[in-house]
């Protein structure tokens, strides 16, 4: 193994790549194909390889593999082609997992929607989460478990039979034809799954959707040490988390949120929103078996909350989607009234996922009204108290308000709040999110801790460690970063009057949400309608092409924000809603700024841009 040519090559790029393989989570949108993700990045790196060529420069010049590294990145990319070469497989077929129970979820989600048989065959221990009853009941799968000696002992099987084996190297996997989709899981690092066989090709982006949506990639740190572990076959040492960072980590998020429940980290928002989604279900099938669950979400909001929202809604017979229009012309309060009425006389669990401010919008309702209607008492069609409902609130724009504490504006509501780590808590140094519940809520908290174990999504233990390192100066960066937004935005409004910029007003700013993003729709024009928004969206494209060519070294086209540095510029609906309907996407350029960077600079620019309109 160690002579394998293949393998001394990646030594090489493993000891001269560049430093952001580890340190970045999102990538440049105007260098990255999606619909070639992956295949563009490993391509090239093809063609490295075939010249023995791993000099810093080259693998610097690589087109991005990923947009966000939860997604993918180039060590996860380069791991999953090293391990296919090494099982005679297309790299295409090796998927990475930071989760060791997700892939197995991933498999059982297909078959159950395409009423598949599924058997899971092991050989020592079934990953650590596994909750074979949960996963029954709650998520609706179906499947056969065995165990066995050695993978030799599988037989044929009239259905999808994953086979799951404990390993603490990576090394060519013992696959025979009997096998669909062999699952590697290996010690803190998490799974590597392959897919065996032309006829489960099918899956693969099936399961790498699942990858993006419910959970993330082994991350690059972990790949890294999966990496090294190849090449030089040595085995991997269990790392156990450092439960000191761990305490940091939460004794932070209950001082910045005012909350006294115990606090939930996982490896992504995602993870997070995905383990509080199916707590919810897990309890409302609990207390109120059989009843219609209804899963309210902005048509237009972030692009993973609402499609991941829909993806539960598809495998679960009684839970559905309830649209909630809350930017622009509609009032979210009113929608969420409006919503809610219906809801009862239906007799319905309600569960409303919303965004404050939102996005892209950067709109806050009336929080006096918003509680106002949520704890307004609804009846049913036949006269019943109706169930109340659960507000999930997303605050990855504001993480610094306080909603759920004792006497803040949510404390009467049952409100769960989550926030991406990504942005402000790390500073985007890594992907981990975390939620908070009110004690209204604390039931409810343990049902959402008990998924996020089950999908073994919690926070890595470098996540904890970055967290621990960011979180304390997290409100300082907010306000710090919420002043440069200001000074541009007003700076803006005197340049270029003609635009509407959505930003919060000086009122709401002093009530404390002060985020950095605003959104810019720029001033168009044309005879018709089509030409003028043709016109428009070059013109986004123009602005952003602008700003990152002459400010390189800060701007970037990038869907983030909350960093430590610099401006990102992104066009929501080529990005961020990605997977939303086309006539809820929004057309408009959305700036996120940081609290260090060259604002005067940007001015300059932004100001040459105007000239040339």
């Amino acid at each position: 193994m160690k002579n394998n040519k293949k393998v001394q090559y990646i030594k090489s790029v493993l000891d001269n790549m560049p430093t952001n393989w580890l340190s970045l989570t999102t990538h440049r949108l105007d260098i990255y194909n999606e619909a070639l993700a992956k295949t563009e990045f490993l391509e090239q790196f093809e063609l490295l390889y075939n010249n023995d060529n791993a000099e810093l420069s080259s693998l610097n010049e690589l087109p991005t593999a990923y947009d966000y590294i939860r997604l993918g990145h180039p060590l996860s990319c380069i791991l999953e082609w090293t391990i296919g070469n090494l099982n005679k497989l297309k790299s295409e077929n090796v998927i990475s997992f930071d989760s060791k129970t997700i892939p197995v979820l991933a498999i059982l989600r297909k078959n159950l929607l395409e009423n598949r048989n599924t058997q899971i065959v092991y050989s020592g221990e079934l990953p650590e989460n596994f909750n074979a009853e949960k996963l029954r009941t709650v998520y609706g799968y179906q499947f056969e478990l065995k165990s066995v000696k050695s993978s030799t002992e599988i037989s044929e099987f009239n259905g999808s039979t994953i086979y799951i084996s404990q390993n603490d190297k990576i090394e060519a996997s013992n696959l025979n034809s009997n096998i669909d989709f062999f699952i590697s899981l290996h010690a803190h690092l998490g799974s590597i799954l392959l897919v065996n066989g032309e006829q489960n090709e099918n899956y693969i982006s099936d399961i790498q959707h699942v990858r993006r949506r419910e959970t993330i990639a082994m991350t690059p740190a972990n790949c890294l040490v999966a990496l090294k572990s190849l090449i030089s076959e040595t085995t991997i040492k269990n790392k156990p988390l450092n439960e000191a960072n761990k305490a940091s980590v939460l004794n932070s998020i209950k001082k910045i949120t005012g909350t006294i429940t115990k606090p939930l980290v996982s490896s992504s928002g995602l993870s997070i929103q995905y383990a509080i989604l199916m707590g919810l279900i897990d309890d409302a099938q609990e207390k109120n078996p059989g009843k219609a669950i209804k899963i309210i979400v902005p048509p237009n909001c972030y692009g993973g909350t609402n499609d991941q929202a829909r993806r539960v809604a598809a495998c679960i017979k009684n839970v559905a989607i309830v649209d909630l229009p809350v930017d622009g012309d509609n009032d979210m309060v009113k929608s969420i009234d409006m919503v809610l009425t219906k809801i009862a006389d239906e007799d319905a669990i309600p569960y409303i996922i919303a965004e404050i401010p939102t996005n892209p919008r950067v709109e806050v309702p009336n929080l006096i009204d918003l509680r106002t209607v949520l704890i307004k008492e609804r009846t049913t069609s036949t006269g019943n108290i109706a169930i109340d409902p659960v507000f999930i609130l997303d605050q990855t724009f504001c993480p610094n308000v306080r909603f759920l504490g004792e006497n803040d504006i949510l404390s009467t509501v049952r409100t769960i709040s989550f926030a991406s780590g990504s942005k402000f808590p790390s500073g985007g140094k890594c992907t981990a999110g975390y939620c908070v519940g009110n004690k209204k809520t604390s039931a409810l908290m343990e049902k959402i801790a008990l998924h996020l174990t089950l999908c073994d999504n919690e926070a890595t233990d470098l996540q904890y460690e970055i967290l621990a390192e960011q979180l304390p100066s997290m409100n300082k960066r907010i306000a710090d970063a919420y002043k440069n937004t200001r000074e541009f935005v007003n700076f803006i409004h005197k340049t270029l009057p003609e635009a509407k910029i959505n930003f919060v007003s000086e009122e709401l700013a002093q009530q404390g949400f002060t985020p950095s993003v605003f959104s810019l729709d720029l001033p168009t024009k044309g005879n018709t309608a089509e030409e003028k928004e043709t016109y428009k969206r070059t013109l986004n494209h123009k602005l952003i092409n602008l700003m990152i060519t002459k400010i390189p070294t800060e701007s970037k086209y990038c869907v983030s924000y909350g960093q430590l540095k610099g401006c990102y510029w992104t066009i929501p609906a080529t990005s961020t809603q990605g997977t939303t309907k086309e006539g809820d996407k929004d057309y408009i350029a959305r700036v996120a700024l940081s609290a260090n960077m060259d604002l005067e600079l940007h001015k300059k620019v932004f100001s040459t841009f105007v000239e040339s309109i």
